[in-house]
C-alpha cells in the first residue's frame, strides 16, 4: 500500500520558503521535492485555502508563507490536508457477522483510535519553527564539520 507522504512534502516546501528570499514558483517547489507543478500547486492550494500560504500571479510570482511558522504546527498541517489516513493498516469486512472478525476489528479500532490520537496530540506540539530551528541547527553542524 502506497503511503501519503503529503504531510512530509507540505513541511519540505514550507522550510525551503521560509529559508526562501521572496516567492517561490511552484516549477522551483516542484523541484526542490521530485515532483511535478501540478501536484505543488494543487497542495500549496489546499494550505491557501487554510490561510497558511499565499500566492501571486505574475513574472515575479510564486508561493510565500503567510503564516507565523511559531504559530503553525504539523497538525494544523494535517487538517489542511484533509487529514489523511494516518495509518495504512486496517481492518478486515470479509465476514460481518464472523464473531472473531467482529472481535478483532473491535479491538484494532481501539488501538488505531488511541495511537492516532496520541500522534494527533503531538503534531500539535510542533511547529514549524521548531523544524526550522532544527534545520538550522543540522545545517550549521555540516558546515562546521566541513571546516
Amino acid at each position: 500500500m502506497k503511503r501519503d507522504s503529503r504531510l512530509s512534502s507540505v513541511l519540505h516546501a514550507l522550510l525551503h520558503m521560509a529559508e526562501h528570499d521572496g516567492p517561490m514558483t511552484s516549477e522551483l517547489l516542484a523541484r526542490c521535492l521530485g515532483t511535478n507543478p501540478v501536484v505543488v500547486r494543487r497542495t500549496m492550494g489546499l494550505l491557501r485555502d487554510a490561510g497558511l500560504v499565499t500566492s501571486e500571479r505574475g513574472h515575479s510570482g510564486g508561493w510565500r508563507i503567510s503564516a507565523d511558522l511559531a504559530t503553525v504546527n504539523l497538525r494544523q498541517l494535517h487538517d489542511a490536508l484533509g487529514e489523511p489516513a494516518i495509518f495504512a493498516i486496517g481492518n478486515r469486512h470479509e465476514t460481518p457477522e464472523c464473531l472473531v472478525e467482529q472481535s478483532v476489528n473491535a479491538t484494532l479500532d481501539q488501538a488505531f483510535a488511541a495511537a492516532e490520537a496520541l500522534l494527533l496530540d503531538r503534531f500539535a506540539t510542533v511547529t514549524l519553527a521548531d523544524l526550522a530551528r532544527d534545520f538550522a541547527r543540522r545545517y550549521a553542524n555540516r558546515r562546521t564539520e566541513k571546516e
